[in-house]
């Protein structure tokens, strides 16, 4: 039912994000893998909220029309699970990474530690 509601159509490229990266004006960036895979590296710029903690922290994220945040985790059932969550309760628009982590890292892109 969730893969109803949330569809898979908001999604943006690695190599897009990359390029937004590095414009003044850079979309929020939120992992929502576990701590231990966010310190073994994540997007630069990206916060760490676990997907299960994505309704409890709510008002750290900020998203526009303009700026839609862009959520990833590892393969993908995470960042939709957290996608969903946030259109239940209305903070839209969120964008899916496509190919997660796994095409980031595989196009080696850069990571922070």
């Amino acid at each position: 039912m969730l893969f109803a509601v949330t569809g898979c159509s908001d999604q943006i490229s690695s190599k897009t994000l990359k390029t937004q990266l590095k414009r003044k004006n850079t979309p929020m960036i939120i992992d929502v893998r576990s701590l231990g895979e966010y310190q073994n590296g994540h997007i630069p710029g990206a916060i760490h909220i676990p997907f299960w903690a994505v309704i409890l922290r709510r008002q750290q994220i900020v998203t526009s029309e303009e700026s839609p945040a862009v959520i990833y985790c590892e393969s993908g059932s995470r960042a939709v699970l957290a996608k969903g969550l946030l259109s239940l309760i209305g903070k839209k628009p969120v964008q899916l990474l496509d190919g997660h982590m796994l095409t980031w890292r595989r196009n080696g892109l850069p990571l922070e530690r």
